[in-house]
Order: structure tokens, then sequence, then C-alpha cells
């Protein structure tokens, strides 16, 4: 059937088709809109909706475009994959500079004058604690812990076309997002490579924001442009291909989390409207009030494991302000600063990914095999890395899950450490490992699947000695030999 597409504004189309032909096109139109129809062999396909579809007036297009077929798409039904029709775009390549100088965030100085121990971290000068590492993580699961979280990378995607781009850029399904709402998704390459993870938050019709690691902003940043201005690969099966589919509202993120963050937060002054959409928010949603003066976007997410916990986005001229408010607020109900060191055991004890370890890295550990496959959603009919997603759970067979020494008194482990079965054998490696709340060291570790049940044991070699013991039959009186601890196999994440 063919007809002329009228765009009468971002949001509505006009389509022109001939009289006879209109119910069959409405009926075909409400189907894809609702899934009801099958339009490609992939079962589970779905197209984007659903859409209101409707009968109008009698409409004459003024203009008909020459060209009926869009070459550069990368996916629209029917589309035959083996017809070339274009160059290859170029590969995307990322160098990190290592020349940069250390960075410091809006709050540097506020950690100084605390007393902060400061390490550099992804190029920043950040605190790793305040008073101790264990300290700031018990503050967290007891009462309230505030992170300096402003050296994150925070973009933001406007206009008309900002939740499609987005769409092809993320594996989860970005426009099924009502305002307010947020998701935790991931920026993959053509291979599916993980990029980075993220998360997205919708503030507006036209409007998102998207949170990424610092490690990874500059990365991210190049990668975003580089698919938006159809400079790079974003699809192997079509190689010439260009994404479907923005602007400065500055924000930096302040991370308060625990379960008396609310309360904290609602000590700042506030009109009885923000206060309401404070109260009223659910997991993952969020909002934009006045705190004691301050412009915020509120969202109930966090990075702790922690169901009542919530990221302030601040303008960076407010960040200071901000921070000192909250902590005399926060102080008689234990609030506590918080350091890199207890970010990393609090998400570690949640058997929440870190990028490198659980993603990425030396490993290059995948979505899927990080645990996280539920979070790419392959009903959508295109984003980039969606065939090599599909193609790399085929032949998945590890998967990382989350372990606890049986001992208190044992040594940390390592990202790289090896794992192994009762009888000796090396069934994976650890990724991840920081001491819990009651005093273990728990961490998380990519093992192959028929040794993920809960409860099963394994051993592992902390530190990864460099070098081999003597052989067995070699030892004699006075010897020391490296012994692997024993740890067993918890829940994937902390209930």
């Amino acid at each position: 059937m063919a007809g002329t597409i009228t765009c009468e504004t971002p949001f509505s189309f006009i389509l022109t088709v001939p009289g006879n032909q209109a119910g069959l096109a409405s009926a075909w139109l409400r189907d894809l809109s609702d899934a009801y129809i099958k339009f490609d062999q992939d079962l589970d396909m779905r197209v984007p909706g659903p859409m209101r579809i409707e009968s109008t007036t009698p409409f004459e297009p003024n203009t008909i475009a020459n060209d009926t077929v869009g070459h550069q798409k990368p996916y629209y039904i029917g589309m035959e994959k083996d017809a070339r029709q274009g160059n290859d775009l170029p590969l995307f390549e990322w160098n990190v500079d290592e020349s940069q100088a250390i960075k410091e965030t809006p709050l540097h100085k506020t950690h100084i004058e605390m007393g902060a121990k400061m390490v550099p971290f992804a190029g920043w000068d950040m605190p790793v604690w305040y008073s101790s590492v264990l300290e700031e993580h018990l503050a967290v699961r007891k009462a309230a812990g505030l992170f300096d979280v402003t050296h994150m990378g925070v973009f933001q995607a406007e206009g008309p076309d900002a939740g499609v781009f987005l769409d092809s850029v993320c594996g989860n399904d970005i426009s099924s997002l009502a305002v307010g709402e947020s998701c935790y998704t991931h920026f993959l390459d053509q291979d599916a490579n993980v990029i980075d993870d993220l998360l997205v938050y919708r503030r507006g019709k036209e409007k998102f924001l998207a949170v990424v690691n610092a490690s990874n902003d500059d990365k991210d940043w190049a990668w975003l442009n580089g698919v938006r201005l159809g400079q790079v690969r974003v699809d192997n099966q079509t190689p010439w291909a260009v994404a479907f589919g923005s602007n400065e509202d500055m924000r930096v993120d302040i991370a308060l989390q625990g379960p008396k963050s609310r309360d904290i937060l609602l000590k700042l002054d506030c009109s009885p409207a923000d206060r309401q959409a404070i109260l009223g928010l659910n997991w993952a949603e969020l909002c934009e009030v006045h705190l004691d003066g301050i412009d915020l976007v509120i969202s109930r997410t966090g990075y702790t494991g922690e169901r009542m916990g919530f990221e302030l986005f601040v303008h960076p001229n407010k960040a200071v302000s901000l921070w000192h408010k909250l902590i005399e607020a926060g102080q008689p109900l234990g609030l506590l600063p918080c350091g890199l060191g207890a970010r990393d055991s609090l998400r570690t004890e949640a058997g929440l990914p870190l990028y490198g370890h659980e993603m990425g890295g030396t490993l290059n550990l995948g979505v899927g095999q990080a645990g996280f496959g539920a979070f790419v959603k392959t009903y959508k009919p295109w984003f980039i890395g969606r065939e090599a997603y599909l193609q790399q759970e085929e032949k998945r067979k590890s998967i990382v899950i989350r372990f606890r020494f049986d001992e208190k008194r044992t040594k940390m482990a390592h990202l790289g450490d090896p794992v192994l079965d009762e009888r000796g054998k090396v069934i994976g490696t650890v990724t991840s490992c920081a001491i819990d709340a009651q005093g273990f060291l728990t961490g998380q570790a990519y093992l192959q699947e028929k040794y993920t049940a809960e409860g099963t044991g394994v051993f592992i070699y902390q530190g990864s000695p460099q070098k081999a013991d003597k052989a067995p039959s070699e030892l004699t009186p006075g010897d020391r030999v490296t012994l692997p601890s024993r740890a067993t196999v918890i829940s994937r994440f902390l209930r």
C-alpha cells in the first residue's frame, strides 16, 4: 500500500491513503500499536506504542517526497538487510587521556574542611572515607548517609526526537517512561559490548536526564555525539546506517541514602505541594521541587541497595549550600557524610554492578553475563547492539553471582582472584569484594551457571599469588603454601 505521511506536530502525523484502503491501513496500524500481530521473524518484537490511531477529515498533502525509502535507517518493517545501501561507517574508538590533571568537585573544599581522606578516582580527587568505611556503611543501613557524586556525568537530551534517540542508544525501553519516571539501562556498541551503564530520567515530554559513570563521562559524550551525527557504526548488518532521531540545564548529583533519608529531606523548608510530591515518590520516580529555596530535581533512586534513598540534582553553584543544609538537618537523626569506600561496600553487598568489574573491564562482561538481562528490552525492533546481544545470550554459560566468606577472619578477595569448586576445578573469577553490615566479606564473582545455585560452596584464592607454590611432593617441614578460603553462594541481590 502506498501513502503519504505529513508531520502535523512532532507527536502527530497524518497518513493519507486511498479511500478504499483506509480501513485496512487503520486496522494494520492499530494491531501494530497494540502488539497483536507478527511483523518480523522475531515473535517478541513490537513497535513502540501504544499509539492512538483515529480517522480524520479528508486531507490533501502539500508536498510529496521523491525518495520513498529511507536508505540510512537501520531498521524498518520489511527491510531487506542484505541489500547494501552505502559506505561503511567507521568503528567507534576511544583512547583515555592519562595526562589530564586531577579534577575537583564543587564540594572538594568542604570535604577537606570536614577531615575526609582524599584519593584520586576516575580523574577526580574524592573522599574515600571520613571516619571509617564500616561506620559509614552502617550509617546508611541504619539511618542515612550523604554522598558526593557530583563527579558523575549528567547529560540532558531535549527535543521531540530525544526519546527516539535514547531508545536507539539504550537497551531499555526509554519511550515507555512516563514523565517523572526513570530506569536503569546500558549503552551498547554494535557488538553488544557495554560502553556504560546509566540511569535515564524523564523530566518532561521532550526532556530527559542521563546520569553516567564518572570514569566514562568523556567517552560516553563522544559516543553519543558520534551516533547523533552519524559518524560511527551502529549496526553490523547495515554498517552504513545512522541511528534514529538536544540545551544545558546544568546539574550535579548528591545522593542521600538510608531509611531516614526522607525524614531528613523533609526537615528542609518546602511548600505543602512540594512536600506531598516528595512523600508521593515511589521507587524510580522523580519530581521537581524547591527545598530551602534551592531548585532541585529529586529522584528516589540510589546505588546502595536501600529502597529509601534519593538522588538530588542541583545546580553546581548550590551544591555546597545543599550539602551543609542536609548535614545540619540529618546529624541528629544519625546521618554521616560517606566516601567512596562505603559507596563501594554498599553496592557490593547489594549485588549492584560496577563498570570495569561486573561489566566491561578486563573480563569484558556483557549485560546478560552480569545478570541484568531484564533491563535489555529485546522486543524493541532495533537498538544499537540488539542482534549481537541476542547472539551473546545464546552462547552464554556463566553469570555473576554474590558470595560471602564463611568466616569473618579472612583476607579480602580482589578482581581476578580464581574461584574453585570443592574438587579444586577453576569455575570462575572474583569481580568485587567488600565488608558487609554483619562484618563478613561479601563479593561478586563470575561463575559457570551450574555452580550458581544459592547455598553452593566454593573456594577462593585471595590475592592470586603470582608465583606457584612448590609441588606437594617437594614440600618439607617449615614450608608454607597458599590455601583458598571457603565461601558460599548467596542470593543474587540483598534482601
